[in-house]
């Protein structure tokens, strides 16, 4: 999943998503839960604060009666961090009591401490308890028969937060885990589908993958309803770049009969007349002749060059054209070594091909000596897999090329020899058929002393 890809758009968005939902979430459900035990807690206290108040202060008496019914067994628990305790206030004499968890101790007011009543008329206070734990204090003030002329006592109940805290740590704990294994499987499926959703899209690719690679005329196969519309129109343009093609071909090839029949005519009445006048004409509609045919060449090329699907085998292509010339060339003894990359093919018409190979070669056994060689490799620009390049060399073992000459020789009709045979238009064609293709060539100095020409162009 590359990082500028829809599939990687698609999954960080639901990923960061889950992210930001599933954390706020966790802390509602945590912040809802902590509060339920909070007031469930509370209300045990209070709970118990009403019983021990009705217990102890339930008498005839003018001082408070020890309670009948433990209520909590924790009670009976030293330092368990469950206590009671009735004590008079304001300094009043009067009998304390507490409860046997509590043993020695005495815990502290919330109404000595000022501490506000809530609408009950209980006040609440956390403080630490005998052993240095946090306790919660549930406090009410009483009198003896709940008479107001009888001395008053602070009624107070007394539970430890660290059991509330700990339960609330264990749900939180438990909560965590869960909402983790959730966000993951959540992640994983949306995964799955932004693969699965994406799918038809990688058939299309493969399927355009083939029609460059000449293996496939068309779009092809069943793809969802929102896709089959540019199935279509993919088709439907494929089609008419094809029938284009075509015509340009057609009305190149008209125009090429009309205007060289023409011309052959003019130049075999001139060569009949010796003639100075003659003569020029001869000469001047032979220039005519190799000037219409190199821009029909031109014309065709860029009517071949926006072909979609044309794919041609580089050594199958180049083997013919290597033993030809060696034939050509037997007189002068020039041994031709083709060295081509596996699989190597060019992304364009075997014709344009054979023309830019055979130029080369040609002007390499013109001017090399005893060796040419040619070499075809496959590379990718910066390491792009989809962006491959044809990268074919010519070099020959001749007198070379200074720089100056090699910024001369590229030019249309220029000749550097007369007495070798040629137009001129050679190096120019291939130039312009390289460029046609999105291709180019360059001249350099070659490491067997003579000229090296390279190729860039479009591979498979």
């Amino acid at each position: 999943m590359r990082f500028n890809s829809l599939a990687f758009r698609l999954f960080a968005t639901s990923a960061a998503w889950t992210l930001l939902v599933l954390p706020l979430a966790g802390y509602l459900i945590y912040s809802l839960y902590r509060d339920d035990v909070q007031l469930s807690f509370d209300a045990q206290l209070k709970k118990l604060l009403t019983a021990l108040a009705i217990d102890s202060m339930n008498t005839t008496g003018d001082a408070p009666v020890p309670p009948q019914n433990l209520y909590e067994p924790l009670f009976e628990v030293t330092n368990s961090g469950w206590y009671w305790q009735v004590r008079p206030i304001d300094g009043a004499p009067g009998r304390t009591l507490v409860s046997p968890s509590l043993a020695s101790a005495i815990l502290p007011s919330p109404y000595a401490k000022k501490f506000p009543t809530d609408n009950t008329g209980t006040r609440w206070m956390n403080v630490p308890g005998p052993t240095g734990e946090t306790i919660r204090i549930l406090e009410v003030i009483d009198t003896p028969g709940h008479e107001p002329d009888k001395t008053k006592y602070s009624v107070i109940v007394a539970g430890p937060l660290n059991w509330l805290e700990a339960t609330v740590a264990k749900f939180r704990n438990r909560l965590t885990t869960a909402l983790s294994l959730f966000g993951l499987g959540l992640m994983a499926v949306t995964l799955f589908q932004v693969r699965f959703g994406l799918l038809p899209l990688r058939r299309i690719e493969k399927g355009l993958t083939s029609i460059r690679s000449g293996e496939a005329s068309k779009l092809e196969g069943q793809l969802p309803a929102e896709i089959e519309p540019l199935q279509n129109e993919l088709n439907a343009l494929i089609q008419s770049n094809n029938e284009i093609v075509d015509r340009a071909r057609t009305q190149v090839g008209n125009l090429a009969h009309a205007l060289k029949t023409p011309l052959a005519v003019i130049t075999n009445e001139a060569r009949e007349d010796k003639s100075p006048f003659a003569v020029k004409v001869a000469e001047q509609a032979q220039i005519m002749r190799d000037q219409v045919g190199h821009y029909l060449d031109r014309a065709r090329m860029a009517a071949s060059a926006g072909a979609i699907g044309r794919v041609t085998p580089f050594e199958a292509t180049a083997d013919p054209l290597v033993r030809a010339l060696e034939r050509i060339n037997r007189d002068k003894g020039i041994a031709i070594y083709l060295q081509v990359a596996a699989g190597a093919k060019f992304q364009g018409e075997k014709q344009d091909l054979e023309e830019m190979l055979g130029n080369l070669l040609d002007n390499a056994c013109k001017w090399g000596r005893k060796r040419v060689q040619l070499k075809a490799v496959i590379v990718a620009p910066d390491g792009k897999v989809r962006a491959k390049r044809l990268v074919v060399t010519v070099e020959d073992d001749g007198p070379g090329l200074s720089a100056e000459q090699r910024a001369k020789i590229g030019k249309r009709g220029m000749r550097l020899d007369e007495t070798k045979p040629g137009s001129g238009l050679g190096l120019s064609i291939v130039s312009d058929l390289a460029t046609s293709y999105r291709g180019s060539m360059s001249l350099d100095a070659s490491p067997l002393g003579g000229l090296l020409v390279r190729l860039e162009l479009p591979a498979v």
